[in-house]
């Protein structure tokens, strides 16, 4: 986290400025939810306007996630859309209509898990009731959308 710190530190001060007032427009959020979030994930200010829109627009959008929800946790932004926020967003959702899903779980739970332990706890137990869950998973990692987590 330091080292990150120290990262962003070296921007400057018109940059940041320019990017907390980009996050509060896009996210709607108060002066005290940006302090929050750059405290976090200070990297979020390193990201491309595009990228960040990009992911806002589907958390907030496809995945239901509210602004504010998302300053307390904003390392969602720093993973990968395609390779990791989008895959198990389609397991996790594919496993709750198919009322597969544990109490307790929910989408914010199932990103930041290692892959190893997403794998143990979203996939493995599932073997039986959905066989194809894994290539499936697979397939949506390569950005692929397999049939099954096409959802209307």
């Amino acid at each position: 986290m330091f080292r990150q710190a120290l990262q962003v530190a070296f921007l400057g001060e018109e940059y940041i400025t320019a990017k907390v007032d980009h996050l509060k427009n896009m996210f709607r959020w108060s002066d005290a939810e940006v302090r929050i979030a750059v405290c976090k994930a200070p990297m979020v200010l390193t990201l491309s306007k595009d990228l960040l829109q990009r992911k806002s627009g589907f958390l907030v959008s496809e995945v239901g996630l509210e602004p504010a929800y998302m300053a307390h946790r904003l390392t969602l932004l720093t993973y990968s859309l395609e390779g990791r926020l989008r895959p198990r967003y389609y397991v996790v959702k594919f496993l709750k209509e198919n009322g597969l899903l544990d109490y307790g779980r929910d989408y914010y739970n199932a990103v930041v898990l290692t892959e190893k332990v997403f794998m143990e706890k979203f996939i493995c137990p599932h073997k039986k009731a959905a066989p194809q869950l894994a290539k499936d998973y697979a397939a949506a990692c390569r950005g692929e959308v397999p049939a099954r987590f096409r959802f209307t």
